[in-house]
């Protein structure tokens, strides 16, 4: 590194003798001593001449720091490069123009000195491999050294453009902030081995239908309390409701009768709405509930679980004119019941033709309900019951509540649908569903392949009959005898008797028989 005391200079002489070179520094370099009280020293490096002025004054140098007084290790010297060699290329003109020693003014040693603090110490010199000079001085390069070279003043390269729209990574969490508080956690992962008996079978379902197959199993003369009062220890409020629902469903009416009596004289499970009305449910289900004179007495006083599964009880017995009393006496003392409840009591009402009267007036009732709130089953026999009566507008109406509701339609009720526009002579809008159905990637049931096959023919169109008939066999569905009929029909219409023909040789086959009046009835 140059100082502002300190200059180096280098420089090649190729036109002049070393000779005549060294002889007239020499010279020049006793009067700039005796002048400017220097001492300098030049020296010889392969073809190069280096001049070196050092001032004697030491005042105004730096003091080294102490890691570069002493290294550690000294550095090491760079590797030879022994197929260049090292040399200064100038024009003429600035060859006449070289710096001596003895020319140097004041102004000259100050640029000098500051382009050494810029940190310029390393020595101008140009590379050229050996052999590519001409005679006549030239360098020779190839096109793709020159190409290297031109690269370098064409700017930045551009890279390949990475993740656009890639989002910065979140800041690490401080330590503060994921410290914990020192509170105890609550365990995820319960160990139901180290739990009590009373909190293993207390709303276990195996144990507690086991328990009524239990009490199936006892004699008539044995009493339940054989097999209860060892378990008393471990139940709770609400725990033998399961137990009295599954006795019904048995055909023990009697038997849940005596578990409700044996619940009643325990203390820690009695009052319990829950096991209550299981047991009013069982017991108008069987009819086996006896019906008190002042019944608006008796059900003003019952809460709405046992109200609605004393009604459950009546629909599902078949006592639709009790049913339909309680339902009365709820309106008449503004008594909220269940939306599903009405459901079940339509669908019962359904099966008779002459009460179509009374099921359009529930019908009424249960659209002005705004918390209406159906399952898919009921919503999807509603809607057949609805098309058995010619009420297809209300099909619509119940769909389009269902999705809106945020419903997902299955199958039965998207076969429902189409079967309710086929029905009402809507083909289009039969189809346009279909479609709907298959967008949704709804499997389709023996039922839906009917429903559509049917679509078609009424369409007259047989390559989508003939086409959904294979999906049929290839589902593996066997066909029925109306898909046969369906066929043999829009076969008929378009004139292909051997089609027809074929397909009575497979009806018969599997097993369908067609009488004379059939076949005339399908030629017509």
């Amino acid at each position: 590194m140059l100082s502002r005391s300190c200059c180096m200079f280098s420089t090649t002489y190729e036109s002049f003798p070393w000779s005549l070179s060294a002889y007239s520094l020499s010279q020049t370099s006793s009067a700039s001593t005796a002048a400017s009280g220097t001492v300098l020293s030049f020296g010889r490096r392969g073809e190069r001449v280096v001049f070196m002025a050092v001032s004697s004054n030491r005042a105004r140098q730096r003091k080294l720091p102490k890691n570069l007084r002493n290294p550690r290790r000294p550095k090491l010297p760079p590797d030879m490069d022994y197929s260049f060699k090292r040399v200064l290329y100038e024009e003429d003109e600035e060859a006449s123009q070289k710096p001596t020693i003895g020319t140097f003014s004041d102004d000259d040693e100050g640029v000098a000195c500051e382009a050494s603090s810029d940190g310029i110490d390393e020595e101008l010199e140009v590379e050229v491999e050996k052999g590519r000079m001409c005679d006549d001085g030239e360098i020779i390069w190839e096109s793709d050294e020159m190409e290297a070279i031109s690269s370098l003043f064409r700017g930045r390269i551009p890279q390949k453009p990475g993740k656009l729209d890639r989002e910065r990574p979140l800041p690490l969490p401080l330590p503060y902030k994921i410290r914990p508080l020192g509170l105890p956690t609550p365990k995820r992962f319960a160990n139901h081995s180290r739990q009590s008996i009373s909190k293993q079978v207390y709303k276990n379902p195996t144990f507690l239908i086991g328990l009524a197959k239990e009490i199936q199993g006892l004699s008539t003369e044995e009493n339940i309390s054989k097999v209860l009062s060892k378990w008393s220890p471990f139940l709770r409020k609400g725990s033998l409701s399961l137990t009295i629902r599954e006795l019904g469903y048995l055909g023990l009416p009697e038997r849940a009768l005596e578990t409700f009596c044996w619940v009643k004289k325990q203390p820690h499970l009695f009052p319990d709405d829950h096991i209550l009305a299981s047991t009013i449910e069982v017991l108008a289900g069987s009819n086996e509930l006896k019906v008190p004179f002042d019944l608006e007495k008796f059900t003003g006083l019952a809460s709405r679980s046992v109200y609605e599964a004393m009604l459950r009880g009546y629909i599902k017995g078949g006592s639709l004119k009790l049913a339909l009393k309680l339902l009365s006496m709820a309106k008449e003392s503004n008594r909220v019941l269940d939306t599903g409840v009405y459901a079940k009591l339509i669908l019962e009402l359904g099966k008779d033709p002459d009460k179509s009267s009374l099921l359009l007036v529930l019908l009424e009732e249960l659209a002005v309900r705004e918390d209406l709130n159906l399952i898919p089953q009921d919503c999807t026999a509603i809607m057949k019951i609805c098309i058995r009566l010619g009420r297809f507008d209300i099909v619509e109406g119940l769909y389009d509540w269902f999705r809106e509701s945020g419903g997902n339609p299955s199958v039965v009720m998207y076969t429902t649908m189409i079967h309710c526009r086929y029905s009402a002579n809507k083909y289009r809008e039969a189809l346009a569903m279909l479609w709907e159905m298959e967008a949704s990637n709804c499997l389709f049931d023996l039922p839906t392949y009917r429903v559509v096959i049917k679509l078609f023919v009424a369409l007259n169109d047989l390559s989508r009959a003939v086409r959904y008939f294979s999906k049929l066999k290839e589902a593996g569905f066997c066909p029925t005898f109306d898909i046969y009929c369906s066929l043999i029909k829009i076969y008929m219409a378009s004139g292909r008797v051997a089609k027809c023909k074929d397909i009575c040789k497979e009806a018969e086959m599997a097993g369908f028989r067609f009488d004379e009046h059939t076949m005339l009835k399908l030629q017509q």
